[in-house]
């Protein structure tokens, strides 16, 4: 059997990446839209993630940003993005990579992507990336969640949004 190989689940996330790339700069560009707003989880302790260390202790390995209402400087670049957001009153300048990912959602339109990190840098297309099996949330929403989060054995988490579903 041949090492080389078409690696279609890697370029489908790259490619679903690539949404929240392009959402985050046409927002730059235009500002948000009617009424879109974001809900983006990443990773706190991925590589090239850019967090105050009081955030990062307070929310420990994940953090969930909204881009609502005040949020300032977003600059969607092609590896991650930068915005200044408010904490307890403090502005602080956050970067995010695209690949410290775990969930993009626009609740205004029933949106969402589930992502886990990417666990090495890909060099070319398709190329294996470790650790990237990401689910959309209509996959998502067909599972059942036993809590609204936990702590799989190889270390991933499940993050349900049925905190953010009008009921």
């Amino acid at each position: 059997m041949a090492k080389d190989k078409i690696d279609y689940e890697a370029m489908v996330q790259n490619a679903l990446r690539g949404v929240v790339k392009k959402t985050l700069e046409h927002t730059e560009k235009h500002g948000l839209l009617g009424n879109h707003h974001f809900y983006i989880t990443f990773a706190t302790d991925h590589p090239g993630v850019e967090v105050p260390e009081y955030l990062q202790e307070q929310y420990g390995d994940e953090i969930t940003i909204v881009l609502q209402y005040e949020f300032w400087d977003l600059v969607a670049e092609a590896k991650g993005f930068y915005v200044t957001l408010c904490f307890d009153d403090r502005h602080e300048k956050l970067h995010v990579p695209y690949t410290a990912l775990l969930s993009f959602v626009d609740p205004s339109v029933k949106f969402g992507l589930q992502f886990s990190p990417v666990v090495e840098e890909q060099t070319e297309v398709g190329k294996v990336i470790k650790g990237d099996k990401a689910k959309s949330l209509t996959d998502k929403a067909q599972e059942k969640p036993t809590k609204s989060k936990e702590k799989l054995k190889d270390g991933s988490n499940i993050v349900t949004l049925d905190s953010f579903r009008k009921k």
